[in-house]
């Protein structure tokens, strides 16, 4: 074999299509985000803050670059850009397309272009479920959720994958968006999903709040006094829909990553602003206690908030388990790259 082919780059491309074939499971992405949160916690992993391309105003859209590495067996650095335009839907499109790049760490080369939007809603729905696996009170029986696009079904999916809830409340702006949601919903999930006409119905008194908006501009539509004590709150819309008391009631305040608290946007952007969260009040990242170094929940009557603001570990650890999984299928395309 020549010098030349011997140093041969192949790229391994999986499209939209490629990854609706491998039909991967609830089970194989919660394992391989909780697989990269415990590589996290065990500082076996880089991560860059997220970077922001603003090509017109914030309320128009925006592009989210996301860079990192993990090392173990998955071994790889990445970059993710995930364009998030909320007025897509108008054109029936997906309020966020993606594009996951891999490298080989040791010298450079790409390995792999992969198609991150479906990856974009699956690994944040596993953040936002590992988040309650951790954090949320004993046998839930109520989940609430605001949003009904982009990652809001993989919120629901793999919570009520994780949990027996007695009821799954949702509520969006617009009644024709929530009652398709609640349709697809019911028909993949096989039970029974209440939707509300408004916040305050669908979340208080529930013991999971999820609030997954999306917002033209911060506005405190999700009101502290709503929250039952005991509960769980995940807040992530872009644009921030909580109250600047929020952080007053919790008992300990979670975040993927600390590093991604300072921006310009996210759900606690002026509670990190204002100083009502810092990084000695943070009690921990989530990797810390899925790693062991840090407790969780460590009674029924804490109230805990967990805020993620979405990691590059998330997309590359997803991305590799879908490589590995499409090899064993034989699903995707192999390019010559150099």
């Amino acid at each position: 074999m020549s010098d030349q082919n011997q140093n041969a780059v192949y790229i391994d491309y999986l499209n939209r299509f490629d990854i609706e074939a491998l039909g991967i499971t609830d089970e194989e992405i919660l394992a391989a985000i909780e697989k990269s949160l415990h590589s996290q916690g065990l500082g076996e992993t880089e991560i860059e803050p997220r970077m922001h391309i603003r090509p017109r105003t914030p309320e128009e859209g925006h592009f989210n670059v996301l860079r990192g590495w993990i090392g173990n067996e998955i071994d790889s650095a990445g970059v993710k850009v995930v364009g998030d335009f909320v007025d897509n839907y108008k054109d029936n499109r997906p309020s966020e397309y993606g594009l996951l790049t891999l490298f080989d760490p040791h010298m450079g080369a790409p390995k792999a272009i992969i198609d991150a939007t479906g990856i974009t809603e699956m690994r944040t729905g596993a953040m936002t479920a590992l988040g309650a696996k951790y954090l949320a009170p004993k046998n839930p029986k109520i989940l609430a959720h605001i949003g009904a696009r982009g990652t809001a079904y993989w919120n629901i999916r793999l919570l009520c994958h994780l949990y027996d809830f007695d009821e799954v409340r949702i509520h969006s702006r617009r009644p024709e968006s929530r009652e398709a949601f609640a349709a697809k919903l019911e028909h993949d999930l096989k039970r029974k999903i209440i939707v509300t006409d408004n916040w305050q119905s669908c979340l208080e008194g529930a013991d999971i709040m999820v609030e997954a908006s999306r917002l033209q501009e911060p506005t405190p539509l999700f009101k502290t006094e709503w929250i039952k004590p005991g509960s769980l709150v995940i807040p992530y819309g872009t644009m921030s829909a909580v109250e600047l008391n929020l952080t007053d009631m919790m008992a300990k305040v979670v975040m993927d990553d600390w590093g991604q608290a300072h921006g310009i946007f996210g759900a606690l952007r002026e509670h990190v602003d204002q100083g009502k969260l810092t990084a000695d009040t943070l009690h921990a990242e989530l990797g810390e206690i899925v790693s062991g170094k840090k407790a969780g929940r460590e009674s029924a009557d804490e109230t805990i908030l967990f805020w993620h603001r979405g990691l590059s570990l998330s997309d590359i650890a997803l991305g590799h388990a879908m490589l590995k999984k499409a090899e064993q299928l034989s699903v995707g395309q192999r390019l010559r790259f150099y």
